[in-house]
């Protein structure tokens, strides 16, 4: 069924794709800055005395929100099969700003101890639970409305949401912390004790918007119609893994397509600040800032690559990313490793300096400040080392915490980091902006949200998701090599290239199951 046809006097392509892609961006970026913050929240919320512990602990956390993704695409996928498209991720949505906003009002391990990280596991869980029935939800909303013959081009712009979303949480967590205070060290101070919830707390606003443009919106035509029919299923779950054949088709999306989209997305757009901030040593706001100027750049490439699959098809797009990700992975890490380093350099001592602030003591008996040292580089990277937990009472120090060290780019390695992080992501809009057209036309109406959303949601939320966690503890274990944790998404990447290659149909009759 043609659903341009079907929607003729109802939602014009336009507004759908509108309507979807706004609610979805902003469930992905109440998904992601529990990632993009994940170094803050091990210090808020787990013990300070293994700060790499904590870190792997925060990992893990995020990671679970992307475990129990797959349950969630069950449960709504099976919802939305039998109740309808718009309702059940209208529902998804709710429950993504709801948990994503009680974050920010979680107190810290200081406060409440082990409480605090299990009530941040719970809402984890619900938001990778939530998101597990959006995404399903609104692609299969987008194509049922779109015209077969250019479904991966209006699909593609909702596969430019998960990056949007990423770049949306990117730029609100650096405005706040910017807009804090204008001394640096004070603001970091500020950002880290309390500023971090300000990104959690917007999301009320952010739901509050969406919602009501959902709302609006009506029920998918090819839905509309085969509920109209009384052809609804009343099992999509057992129509969709009991059935041999729906089976069948759900394993080669899994194993032959989703699996290694999946550790690219993460590994272009996750693991990449991981490795900038834990391996290259980036400052903060420069590591976030390599990361939107990547996305910018490289953001209209979902929609070329979209748009070419369908005149080439789906298949061999998809699998050249990952072909091209197995191949550059190491070389371009380690290009990254080059660019950042100051080994068998000297500094420069007239250009060494060090800085003090002070933080206001507020009427207590002691302050805490800011040490900051510089040192300047021949290759133009500045080193600074901070001491931000030295304690003074009555100007004599009672305590001294351990030093962060960071390093700024020069404009020349700065633009050539940006590059190497476009690169990356260049193969994620490879991967990503055909998968939605090629999930949809796998399944048939009736079982189509419960059968595209397993797969990809196992795909992306257990192989992809676990990247950033699997590839740190890959690191933590073989220290020699800066580069081992990159073993996993090439392995897994690599697998899914052979797999999709012998298997996996280059174009299905994209008319087949409408």
């Amino acid at each position: 069924m043609d659903g341009t046809k079907a929607a003729q006097g109802r939602n014009p392509i336009w507004q759908v794709i509108g309507a979807s892609s706004v609610g979805t961006l902003i469930e992905w970026y109440d998904f992601y800055i529990f990632g993009s913050l994940a170094p803050i929240i091990a210090a808020q919320f787990f013990p300070k005395t293994d700060p790499t512990a904590a870190l792997l602990a925060t990992l893990a956390t995020f990671a679970a929100g992307f475990i129990v993704r797959p349950f969630g695409a069950l449960v709504f996928g099976r919802l939305g099969d039998i109740v309808g498209r718009k309702y059940t991720f209208l529902l998804t949505l709710v429950l993504m700003g709801g948990s994503t906003f009680a974050i920010g009002l979680v107190p810290g391990y200081a406060s409440i101890g082990f409480a605090a990280p299990i009530i941040i596991l719970v809402l984890r869980l619900v938001q990778g639970l939530a998101l597990g029935g959006e995404y399903g939800g609104a692609a299969t909303y987008v194509a049922e409305h779109a015209p077969s013959e250019r479904r991966g081009y209006y699909t593609s712009w909702i596969q430019t949401t998960a990056t949007l979303g990423l770049l949306l949480s990117l730029g609100i967590i650096l405005g706040t912390r910017s807009n804090l205070d204008a001394d640096a060290g004070i603001s970091i101070e500020k950002f880290e004790d309390w500023g971090w919830r300000i990104p959690f707390l917007l999301s009320s606003v952010l739901l509050g918007v969406s919602v009501y443009i959902r709302l609006r919106m009506k029920e998918s035509p090819a839905f509309t119609a085969l509920k109209q029919s009384g052809k609804t299923s009343t099992n999509p779950i057992r129509e969709s893994f009991a059935h041999r054949s729906n089976l069948k088709m759900v394993l080669l999306a899994l194993f032959g397509m989703v699996m290694g989209q999946g550790v690219v997305w993460y590994t272009g757009q996750f693991y990449a600040q991981t490795f900038l901030e834990n391996a290259c040593r980036i400052d903060f706001g420069q590591t976030r800032t390599i990361l939107i100027w990547a996305i910018v750049l490289a953001t209209p490439f979902f929609i070329l690559f979209g748009w070419l699959s369908d005149r080439i098809g789906r298949k061999w797009i998809m699998l050249a990313g990952m072909f091209l990700a197995v191949a550059s992975y190491r070389p371009v890490y380690q290009a990254m490793l080059d660019t950042s380093s100051t080994k068998g350099l000297a500094s420069d001592p007239s250009l060494d300096r060090v800085q003090r602030s002070l933080s206001p003591s507020n009427g207590k008996q002691w302050s805490l400040v800011h040490v900051t040292s510089y040192r300047a580089f021949p290759n133009g990277i500045l080193e600074k080392e901070v001491r931000r937990d030295t304690l003074y009472a009555d100007e004599r120090p009672i305590g001294a915490g351990s030093p962060k060290v960071s390093r700024e780019l020069p404009s020349d390695r700065y633009r050539w980091m940006v590059a190497l992080v476009f690169v990356q992501i260049l193969f994620v809009t490879m991967v990503y902006g055909p998968i939605a057209a090629f999930l949809v036309e796998l399944f048939p109406t009736r079982i189509r949200y419960t059968s595209m959303s397993l797969p990809y949601h196992v795909g992306n939320g257990v192989f992809g998701g676990l990247t950033p966690f699997i590839a740190v503890l890959l690191t933590t274990m073989d220290a020699a090599d800066p580069l081992v944790g990159l073993w996993y998404p090439i392995a897994v990447a690599g697998l899914c290239l052979v797999i999709g290659t012998l298997y996996v149909s280059n174009r299905i009759d994209p008319n087949v199951n409408d």
